[in-house]
C-alpha cells in the first residue's frame, strides 16, 4: 500500500512538473512562427553590419510544448559548380557552411531574466550539438530579437524576427 502511494505521488509530481513546463511554454511570448528580418553583428565600436549579407532569409519556430527550430541563410549563396553536393570544392563547402546557421531542440524562456535557453540537439555548427546556448531576448509587439554571446573578434550577432500572423 505504501509503495502504491509513493508511486502515485511520484507520477503526480512528474505530471505536475511536465504540465508546469508546458504551461510556461504555452504562455511564452515567443511561441509561434517568426520570419527573419535582420541578421546583424554589433561591432565593439558600436556600429552594426549585416552578418549574413543583404536580405538574409530565415525562419524560427517555437512550439507551445517546448520545441524549436532556427534556420538562417545568406541570400547570396554560391551554387556548387558540379551540381553535386558530394563534389563541391573546398571554397564551395566553406561558403555553404559559413552562409547558414541552423539548430533545433528544446527551449525554455526566463521572462524575469529575459533569456531564451536553447537546449540544442543538433546544429549546423557541430560544436553546439548537445549544448545549451542562452540568449538575451526582447519582444516588442510582433518583433522578437536576441543577442548571441560575443565572438572572439568582439562582435555580437543580433537576430531580428517578425511574427507570422
Amino acid at each position: 500500500m505504501i509503495r502504491q502511494v509513493v508511486l502515485l505521488a511520484v507520477a503526480l509530481a512528474g505530471s505536475l512538473s511536465s504540465s508546469a513546463q508546458t504551461s510556461s511554454a504555452q504562455t511564452s511570448p515567443v511561441v509561434g512562427t517568426w520570419i527573419l528580418t535582420a541578421a546583424e553583428k554589433l561591432l565593439p565600436d558600436g556600429s552594426r553590419l549585416s552578418d549574413y549579407g543583404v536580405n538574409p532569409h530565415g525562419l524560427v519556430i517555437f512550439t507551445a510544448d517546448g520545441y524549436y527550430s532556427v534556420q538562417i541563410y545568406r541570400a547570396d549563396r554560391t551554387k556548387f559548380s558540379s551540381g553535386d553536393k558530394l563534389k563541391g570544392t573546398p571554397e564551395e563547402y566553406k561558403d555553404a557552411s559559413l552562409g547558414m546557421s541552423d539548430h533545433f531542440g528544446r527551449y525554455t524562456v526566463d521572462p524575469v531574466k529575459s533569456t531564451i535557453s536553447f537546449q540544442i540537439d543538433r546544429s549546423s555548427f557541430p560544436n553546439w550539438d548537445d549544448t545549451t546556448q542562452v540568449r538575451t531576448y526582447e519582444v516588442k509587439g510582433d518583433e522578437l530579437s536576441w543577442k548571441v554571446a560575443a565572438r572572439p573578434d568582439g562582435s555580437i550577432p543580433i537576430t531580428v524576427l517578425r511574427r507570422v500572423r
